[in-house]
């Protein structure tokens, strides 16, 4: 038993799980570099983009994401990872090179939109892939990796990111991007084509009769779309201030991507190293409360984090812009990172507890898209609301979105008890 259990969990950590979370690491990286760091900054400086054009151009990241995100499933089953995944990562590829070469804003648009369309097959190629890998006894064990290599990813890109750039170094930086995309295609040549298997002339009959009866009792595209809809407008009977409290909650991180690094850089004024500090003040403290603060949601449950968290992080954001102190500003950086570290797990809880069991295939997508849509629309808010009314408005009004989730929640029948997924 003992040398069963080895080779299992050996399989976690095989070739194919290995290339895929390389391949998760450093696209990650490159996204967070990009989206964070380098196009906020850049595009402002050298380009002399507005917010409210930088604004756009996140968002078509985002949209770019979310146009893929249903079809990538069924691509995977019929193409295999590799040509599914090395398709995501060359267009990501293109899209850097795009964006290091380009010195107008539309193509910078069309870069992002191009990375949303790469990064879209990652998480369906990644999850896939080391679930059948792990099996059911190691689902647990290789999500808890997966999400390593996310989080590492998406946090040391824009700091490491800061250490290259220096001042207005952009060109070397976009050079650094560009060899992690080459890295990445190289490892994605690695990954596994889509297994075939030998059939003989009857076998293929048989196949293509099986095909044609399914075919005749599959029911029609109207038909399907009539049930899914069905379905979403069942589950409404849940809660329906669910779903603007799905927008509202991306709504509020999307308002703060593309200002974030113009506040640091052009209103604090602060170098490279001071920001990339200012990162991991706020991304190392949600990291390290995380785990803590999902175990004691399952034993004390949703809502008292859920008030914690909203209220540390409206307060945090509120009063951000009107500290000037560095000593202060660090601790509101902090606490607003504390108070994601109680909003993740609660949130995902608060979640979780309003999909029926029996529904959950049906209402996902649905909710996947909603909160899309804030992540799109957010970064456009954003970029108006700084053109327009200066570097107070977009942090204030994520604050404010932030004390109406607060509100709503309250009248969210929720259980005593959450279940984070």
């Amino acid at each position: 038993m003992i040398w069963m259990r080895k080779w299992r969990d050996n399989r976690l950590f095989s070739p194919f799980v290995m290339e895929l979370l390389i391949i998760m690491f450093v696209v990650e990286f490159v996204k967070g570099a990009l989206l964070l760091t380098v196009l906020p900054v850049y595009m402002t400086t050298s380009l002399g983009a507005s917010a409210f054009v930088i604004g756009w151009t996140l968002a078509a990241q985002y949209i770019g994401d979310n146009v893929l995100r249903t079809p990538v499933g069924w691509i995977i089953d019929r193409l295999g990872y590799r040509v599914t995944m090395l398709t995501g990562v060359l267009l990501t590829f293109l899209s850097v090179i795009i964006m290091a070469i380009s010195t107008q804003y539309v193509w910078m648009i069309v870069g992002c939109a191009l990375l949303g369309f790469g990064t879209a097959p990652l998480w369906p190629c990644v999850i896939t892939g080391t679930t059948e890998v792990a099996g059911d006894e190691g689902k647990a064990t290789i999500m808890s990796v997966v999400y390593m290599a996310w989080l590492s990813g998406v946090g040391l890109g824009p700091v490491v990111i800061n250490f290259f750039v220096g001042e207005n170094n952009y060109a070397f930086a976009f050079k650094l991007l560009i060899g992690c995309m080459t890295v990445v295609v190289l490892v994605a040549l690695m990954l596994p084509r889509k297994k075939k298997v030998d059939t003989t002339s009857r076998e293929v009959e048989e196949k293509q009769l099986a095909i044609k009866s399914q075919q005749i009792q599959k029911p029609s595209w109207l038909q399907r779309v009539s049930t899914y809809l069905i379905e979403v407008r069942r589950s409404m009977s849940i809660s329906p201030l669910m779903f603007p409290a799905m927008f509202a909650q991306t709504f509020a991180l999307g308002i703060l991507t593309p200002i974030l690094t113009l506040y640091a850089k052009e209103v604090l004024m602060l170098s490279s190293f001071q920001y990339s500090l200012f990162l991991v003040a706020g991304g190392a403290v949600t990291v390290i409360f995380l785990v803590p603060m999902g175990k004691m949601v399952d034993r004390l449950g949703i809502r008292p984090f859920l008030l914690i968290g909203f209220t540390l992080s409206a307060a945090a954001l509120l009063l951000f812009t009107y500290v000037k102190a560095m000593s202060m500003l660090y601790i509101l950086v902090a606490l607003l990172g504390v108070g994601y570290a109680f909003i993740i797990p609660s949130w995902n809880a608060l979640i979780a507890s309003a999909i029926p069991p029996e529904k959950r295939g049906a209402v996902w997508g649905f909710f996947l898209t909603i909160e899309g849509c804030g992540m799109i629309i957010g970064p456009i808010v954003s970029g108006k609301l700084w053109d327009v009314y200066g570097y107070h408005a977009p942090f204030l009004t994520s604050g404010f979105v932030l004390i109406l989730l607060l509100v709503l929640q309250m009248f969210i029948s929720i259980p005593k008890k959450g279940m984070v997924r």
